[in-house]
């Protein structure tokens, strides 16, 4: 896979034609074509659907798109960094995260980074799980944020556990349930589920609701792919939802802890024997925030 490659899938994907493609990066249509072909080869997947007279992106396409355009621009912020001569200067360290919900935990951290590293540049990633992984593993990525459970500990990849979070029953304020100092399972029985289907979502909260679903009835339960989504859901009163405990306050919502379940371990993902200065002092500042700030 080399860059000319990425640069003639966006631009096809964008236009959704050839020609227009062919145009823009001025190249024949012929080059285009073995470009796309050289690619899909490589991936073992079609991206797209093309016909005489239409083009259209894959679901495989449509996924890969975003990591295509992340992947040129960072090749061409590197390449900015080399030809100016800032390599020195600025600190660049590249941070995944499977969800917006990971970048609360984030702002003590940047915070004391902003304050204690000046030329530090944070690159965050809001991305998929899958894409996620993908970036991590293939070096795009410096460093994740997330519950142990997320990610596979594999080859040379180290977790750093940063402290514990309670798994709640997330309620809106008005509910009876509210002034509770923890909920029990069958508690939960006579209420309505909002089942939160995302990869975001660390694995003892899926399987905490797989097990409550089971015991509730079809009409009792409201399907929903992401945080924000359940709970906007939770907000107006269609139900609760199982999620990590959330640092900062909600007026709408209260975070209930579930009785009988053991705390999520919360932490950092990076390869280890990596030579990046930043991207250790990231880590340091990250691990002492969080005894000042999260434990206080």
């Amino acid at each position: 896979m080399n860059t000319q490659q990425l640069k003639t899938f966006v631009q096809v994907a964008e236009n959704l034609n050839f020609a227009r493609a062919a145009e823009s990066l001025n190249i024949t249509q012929s080059a285009v074509s073995r470009q796309i072909h050289a690619l899909e080869e490589e991936l073992d997947t079609k991206l797209l659907h093309r016909t005489t007279r239409t083009v259209r992106l894959t679901p495989a396409g449509i996924s890969f798109l975003d990591d295509a355009k992340q992947i040129i621009e960072r090749l061409k912020y590197a390449t900015a960094k080399i030809q100016h001569h800032t390599a020195a200067a600025m600190q660049v360290v590249s941070i995944g995260c499977g969800s917006e919900a990971h970048l609360d935990f984030l702002n003590g951290i940047l915070d004391s980074c902003l304050k204690e590293m000046p030329a530090f540049h944070p690159f965050l990633r809001i991305i998929s799980h899958r894409s996620l992984l993908n970036l991590f593993y293939q070096g795009e990525l410096d460093l994740l944020i997330g519950f142990q459970s997320d990610i596979p500990l594999k080859g040379n990849v180290v977790y750093d556990e940063l402290l514990h979070i309670p798994l709640c029953c997330v309620f809106p304020r008005g509910h009876a349930y509210a002034g509770k100092n923890e909920i029990t399972e069958q508690d939960l029985l006579s209420e309505r589920l909002v089942f939160c289907n995302s990869y975001a979502l660390p694995a003892g909260a899926l399987e905490y609701q797989n097990r409550i679903t089971g015991y509730l009835p079809p009409e009792s339960v409201y399907f929903c792919d992401n945080y924000q989504a359940a709970l906007t859901l939770v907000r107006t009163g269609y139900g609760y939802c199982i999620l990590p405990q959330s640092r900062f306050p909600d007026e709408q919502l209260c975070y209930i802890p579930l009785a009988g379940t053991d705390p999520l371990s919360y932490g950092i993902f990076y390869k280890k024997g990596v030579d990046n200065p930043p991207l250790k002092k990231f880590i340091s500042i990250a691990k002492r925030s969080v005894k000042e700030d999260f434990l206080s």
